[in-house]
């Protein structure tokens, strides 16, 4: 209790990385651009927007001057870096000007400092009142730090009360579903105060991880309560009961434990940080959560066993007869369905539209108004910065002519052209070429009208960097939201196969060491992988787009936490085996333990639509959304699935389990 009270304070501590670039490998381009640019120049890539409405030329540069002069705001960028805005307007590039300047509104770019996004928005916002509208990638990022803290708390307010109905209804005292979230709450807190010790977290690991170790590891409490009520209704003295169902509940804690340990340290692996960022927290959870349940639920249990005595109530849920013979009746249909659908889950799921950011920020937000205001007015515009190398103004013209070629880019800002390429940089004051030249790099920072993502915006930073690159060489970075969103999207589809392998192969190894077998490890990976591939092809089949950090995460933890509901299943259908014929063993297990994967999926169900339904961050949503759907296709799987698979490979599953010692019938 000390180490859970010094730990909760801990947590407050640690702070939240909402920037997800930051995740991206050391050697991804668009890092190694971004860590030149620092090295080289002062300002950052200009990612946000304001559009202030009807404004004269005059005022519009009146209000640049202000937005340039507010601390944290840099690259502040107009119409009169472009273009001569002394000549008439309608002399110059149409498509240039309207670009900056139309209909008497004027839109201007400009960076913000890192790490300060909510106070240099909230005072942005302060500058131009309510008429006004602002968005960005930095807007992004405020909007999320705010929202965070406040979903957390919704979120949680409404997904204890339901776990609590949950075990109320699934126990027969009042006291044992407090012992449950007690013993599984203290290590969830020590597992946050402890993130201390790694200084900050991923947004993804803040909002997913604390409820997802809850969700996960209340298993291990209820098997080991439920076995101490099996052993107080044979032995007198509640301590040797608890020394019996520590040691009965060990191995089945320590399976399941052990498939979610492993499965969560695949995510370690992944490249894209994100992952590796939740698995060492899910696996420390985990750790946590096995340590709680065998040493501090005992001792506690201990303590208040009398009051989950005085608080005994019947079973509040009826009892289902038969469950059994009704699964065993089904089996045919269960499994020429299940067969029917593998292969086009299989082949769906890898063709779902992808988005590899966190998406736009939803209409009924001044955030999402906002944008949609400014893409009304203006068209849709993300900036670009390339760096190649500085020395020869020729060949930078030339390239600066062949960029604006290109379609998508609509402007182009660089020194030959904003100042002019008669004028070598030398002559000038440094402050008129800062922003273009370093002492070894020339900066060109390009608008395009397609949107941060996607096959178009993709092809189009391809085609830029294949121009530069037939001028320059390899010597060419490019830096700008649409190409993080590019990196991340090479790096995670790169991640997908290695953790996806690595997280099969290590949960069946631990499924082999459990049961000792060949067959059984294949019919459980089977059964839990084809509710992953029906749950990941549904957003296909519904024309709907699936973030793909989403996809590769809940791959794994669909796999890694609901293979639980199958080792539970498959563990009492092993012995029941041993002194029943098949068809018995199976109707008895289900009989048995259908009530208990159930309250199990329930919950872990309950924990992703609940995060769903609470988070406006897109990827934290997507995965609440596959986890519900997951947990109770990976339920109906189990349930109807798995036992029709048990009985058809029968006879093979004794013939490949070491000492399987299955009942046979005389005759």
């Amino acid at each position: 209790m000390v180490l859970t009270i010094l730990c909760a304070l801990a947590q407050f501590t640690v702070s939240v990385n909402y920037d997800m670039k930051d995740y991206l490998p050391e050697d991804a381009p668009s890092t190694m651009a971004m860590d030149i640019m620092r090295e080289e120049f002062d300002g950052s890539v200009p990612t946000n927007r304001v559009m202030m409405k009807d404004m004269t030329i005059q005022e519009a540069l009146a209000f640049k001057e202000k937005l340039a002069a507010m601390d944290g705001v840099s690259d502040v960028t107009w119409l009169d870096d472009s273009i001569d805005i002394k000549a008439p307007l309608e002399m110059a590039d149409q498509e240039v000007v309207e670009t900056y300047y139309k209909d008497n509104n004027a839109l201007f770019s400009f960076s913000i400092r890192e790490g300060e996004e909510v106070a240099i928005t909230d005072a942005i916002y302060e500058l131009i009142g309510e008429d006004n509208a602002l968005a960005g990638e930095s807007l992004n990022t405020a909007t999320q730090q705010k929202m965070a803290g406040k979903e957390s708390m919704y979120a949680g307010a409404l997904l204890v009360p339901i776990i609590i109905l949950i075990l109320v209804l699934s126990t027969t005292s009042w006291v044992e579903p407090l012992l449950f979230l007690t013993a599984i709450g203290v290590s969830v807190l020590i597992n946050m105060g402890t993130n201390m010790f790694l200084g900050e977290v991923s947004f993804v690991t803040q909002s997913v991880a604390p409820i997802l170790q809850l969700a996960v590891s209340l298993d291990y409490a209820i098997f080991l309560l439920h076995s101490f009520s099996d052993f107080r209704k044979r032995v007198a003295d509640p301590q040797e009961a608890m020394q019996r169902a520590m040691k009965k509940s060990f191995s089945a804690i320590t399976a399941s434990a052990s498939t979610t340990f492993f499965g969560f340290i695949a995510l370690s692996f992944m490249n894209f940080e994100i992952g590796a960022d939740l698995g060492i927290n899910l696996v420390k959870g985990i750790l946590l959560s096995f340590i709680s349940v065998m040493v501090f639920l005992p001792a506690l249990t201990l303590m208040c066993y009398k009051w989950i005595d005085k608080t005994k109530h019947k079973p509040l849920l009826p009892t289902i007869r038969n469950k059994g013979k009704f699964v065993v009746k089904l089996r045919v249909p269960s499994l020429i369905l299940v067969f029917l659908l593998i292969v086009p889950a299989f082949l769906a799921q890898s063709q779902t539209n992808f988005i590899y950011g966190i998406g736009e920020q939803p209409e009924n937000t001044r955030a999402g108004s906002d944008l949609a205001e400014i893409n009304e007015h203006f068209e849709k515009s993300t900036p670009m910065v390339l760096l190649v190398p500085r020395g020869d103004i020729a060949k930078e013209e030339e390239l600066v002519q062949d960029l604006e070629d290109i379609e998508h880019v609509t402007s182009v800002l660089a020194y030959v052209k904003t100042v002019g390429s008669a004028i070598p940089p030398e002559y000038l004051e440094q402050e008129a070429t800062e922003q273009f030249y370093s002492d070894d790099y020339s900066r060109l920072i390009l608008q395009t009208n397609t949107k941060s993502e996607g096959e178009e915006a993709f092809g189009l930073i391809e085609e830029v960097h294949r121009t530069a690159e037939d001028y320059y060489g390899e010597e060419v970075y490019s830096v700008g939201e649409s190409v993080t969103l590019y990196d991340i999207k090479n790096t995670v589809q790169r991640d997908n196969k290695l953790v996806n392998m690595l997280t099969i192969v290590t949960v069946a190894f631990v499924l082999f060491v459990t049961f000792r077998s060949i067959l059984i490890p294949v019919i459980l990976l089977l059964t839990i992988q084809s509710a992953v591939w029906m749950n990941l092809s549904v957003p296909y089949f519904t024309d709907s787009s699936l973030v793909y950090v989403g996809y590769l995460l809940i791959s794994i933890i669909q796999l890694a936490a609901t293979v639980d509901y199958a080792i539970l299943l498959t563990d009492a259908y092993k012995e029941d085996r041993k002194e029943m014929s098949a068809l018995q063993a199976i109707k008895k297990t289900m009989d048995e333990k259908v009530f208990a994967i159930g309250i199990s999926a329930s919950i872990l169900s309950s924990v992703g639509f609940i995060l769903w339904i609470t988070s406006s961050n897109p990827i934290v949503s997507s995965i609440g959304l596959l986890l519900g759907r997951g947990a109770l296709l990976s339920f109906i799987m189990v349930v109807f699935f798995l036992p029709a698979m048990l009985l058809l490979c029968d006879t093979w599953i004794r013939k490949t389990t070491w000492k399987a010692n299955f009942f046979k019938e005389r005759g």
